[in-house]
């Protein structure tokens, strides 16, 4: 018998800044500069991310477009690979991201693409911590405690356990 079930997620909205604990306002700021810095001569959406790492360094990475498609990459991997390639030992525990259009900063928060989803939840799942997510857009910002609200039903490194003879 097929049954059907159904997947809750949880996260937090601000439509206040100003409620927003100095630590988020700091990413916030972070990702929005790296932003400007993107390379999107072709989408002209430029996407900055800011990484904390436990130490407290905030790493930042831009989203970096190619005319060979799909030859980029998207701010929040280039963050995570920059943080994992010079601070292996410091790990994630929030990734802010943000994002600005030919307007300014975008209405709504920008939500990360299914790769970075993925890569993200390979870091949580890498490190066993939860990384907090804050999507920051003009006039509200989300938050979600683990990558597991924006993607419930992960592809994990248990799917891959292959029986050797």
């Amino acid at each position: 018998m097929i049954k059907t079930k159904k997947i809750n997620i949880s996260y937090q909205e601000s439509e206040n800044p100003e409620e927003l604990e100095p630590s988020m306002k700091e990413m916030i700021e972070a990702a929005r500069n790296s932003a400007s810095n993107a390379y999107a001569p072709y989408s002209r959406f430029r996407v900055g991310a800011a990484v904390r790492l436990e130490s407290g360094r905030i790493v930042c990475g831009t989203n970096v477009e190619n005319a060979a498609f799909p030859s980029g990459i998207c701010a929040e991997r280039n963050a995570l690979s920059y943080a994992i390639s010079n601070f292996s030992g410091d790990m994630p525990v929030a990734i802010a991201i943000a994002a600005i259009n030919e307007q300014g900063i975008t209405e709504e928060p920008p939500s990360p693409c299914g790769n970075c989803r993925q890569v993200i939840a390979e870091e949580e799942s890498r490190n066993g911590k939860k990384i907090k997510i804050i999507l920051s857009g003009k006039n509200r910002t989300l938050i979600t405690e683990s990558i597991a609200d924006l993607l419930p039903l992960q592809f994990r490194k248990d799917n891959l356990k292959i029986i050797l003879p």
